[in-house]
């Protein structure tokens, strides 16, 4: 099995840490202070990313096990910005929301280089799953 190395460790928990810093200070205090009741996408758009931020902040403790949570943000990013942002950019709808929406998911690119793929692959991917069935005894 790949080793990973503590210098990647050291990367992989400063993306987590960021993270979770940064959603504690954009999102907590409108999930503690919220004074009114949100519209329904604003309240999921709120407890999710609440929930994606109390989640990197275990993985500035644990960063392998914690890496599907990177890899997620990682997929959901890059899809927005396909399927949504670059198309409206080849049209010239961007508006100030949206290049604001940009910005933040091109941050995503701190993700692939802290990556240990080759630990990803054999622990993620190459592994065989979980059994499905009991063990018969």
């Amino acid at each position: 099995m790949h080793q990973v190395s503590l210098t990647r460790l050291y990367m992989l928990r400063a993306v987590y840490l960021i993270i979770a810093v940064g959603l504690g200070m954009v999102v907590w205090p409108g999930i503690v202070h919220h004074d009114k009741p949100w519209e329904l996408m604003q309240g999921f758009v709120n407890c999710m990313l609440a929930a994606f931020g109390l989640l990197c902040a275990v993985g500035v403790r644990y960063p392998l096990q914690m890496l599907p949570v990177l890899l997620w943000e990682l997929l959901w990013k890059t899809l927005w910005l396909a399927i949504v942002a670059l198309p409206a950019w080849r049209a010239g709808h961007m508006d100030q929301a949206m290049m604001e929406n940009v910005f933040a998911c091109l941050l995503v690119v701190m993700i692939p280089i802290a990556m240990p793929w080759r630990y990803f692959v054999d622990h993620y991917v190459k592994r065989p799953g979980d059994r499905w069935r009991g063990t018969g005894a």
